[in-house]
């Protein structure tokens, strides 16, 4: 069961408008360290591509606000067209409280929300890297991807081996895919920038895409712009409205002249240039910063 409220243009729907559904959870499940959740959304599937999120609401004890969360997977066809899922990792009352929930139950969301990943103009190599639960969105925009048939590889990073999320649907969309974990439990031990100057190489990486903790992108980003490469970045930010009221995720962004300016995330983003981020005005540490990749997001 889905219901929805939107716009429409000429008795159509506009497929640029986030709508706000009713929704029915069809399933909740645990994968590895985290949690996935699928319900039924018609409307914000149709509407849905990779890097945007919807905002959930919750009804913990004191949870006022909504909570986003990164779009993992849609399905447009079949018997399971016009679902959505989206993995989140339980560290709060909000998450906690989604835990919870039961095939049959309801849901008030609101999306698709925000600015999706860029599609490449040329035909080029694409490398996608994910920390921890930022894999998420990574291995819906990697299926995009290869349906215009571009090259995809991969670089998937956690603290630990329990951390890593799409292990094995990273391998299959993937030409090349790579797994590091810092406490070397599984794959090479270090860093996703440790690895990133080799898979670049090997698959002629024309544009970065990634998607994690703040300071890991910014890690990445600053990687990225020594070897001359363009990213797109999904950034983690604490989101209280989820429509560009309240100001609450706003980030520095620098124009083509320079100057900084201050943005939503929400609204401007998720999906940032790299680049463009004033990252030494923001609170994430400097790229030696131990900050466990996958440790971010919200409750």
């Amino acid at each position: 069961m889905s219901t929805q409220r939107s716009g429409t243009v000429q008795g159509r729907p506009d497929l640029d408008t986030p709508v706000q559904a009713t929704c029915e959870v069809l399933d909740r499940r645990r994968e590895g360290a985290y949690w996935v959740l699928s319900f039924a959304a018609k409307e914000i599937a149709e509407r849905a591509q990779p890097g945007q999120f919807v905002s959930l609401a919750v009804q913990s004890p004191g949870a006022l606000l909504r909570r986003p969360f990164s779009i993992a997977r849609v399905s447009q066809q079949g018997v399971a067209a016009g679902t959505v899922d989206v993995v989140f990792d339980a560290h709060g009352p909000g998450t906690e409280w989604l835990t919870s929930v039961r095939g049959h139950d309801v849901l008030d969301v609101v999306g698709p929300l925000g600015r999706p990943f860029p599609m490449p103009r040329r035909k080029v190599g694409c490398l996608l890297i994910g920390g921890g639960y930022g894999v998420a969105p990574l291995l819906y925009l990697g299926e995009t991807l290869r349906r215009e048939g571009l090259r995809v590889d991969m670089i998937v990073g956690a603290a630990t081996q329990a951390r890593l999320l799409g292990v094995i649907e990273a391998k299959r969309l993937s030409a090349s895919s790579v797994f590091t974990t810092e406490d070397g439990s599984y794959g090479t031990q270090g860093r996703v920038t440790d690895v990133l100057e080799a898979v670049v190489a090997h698959g002629r990486t024309g544009v970065v895409y990634a998607c994690g903790p703040n300071a890991m992108l910014r890690a990445v980003s600053e990687r990225c712009g020594e070897l001359h490469l363009p990213v797109q970045v999904a950034v983690e930010e604490r989101m209280a409205c989820g429509i560009g009221v309240c100001f609450t995720c706003v980030l520095p962004i620098r124009d083509r002249a320079g100057n900084v300016h201050l943005r939503r995330a929400c609204l401007d983003g998720p999906v940032l240039n790299g680049a463009r981020i004033a990252w030494e005005d923001t609170r994430y540490g400097a790229p030696s910063a131990r900050t466990p990749a996958g440790e971010g997001g919200d409750a």
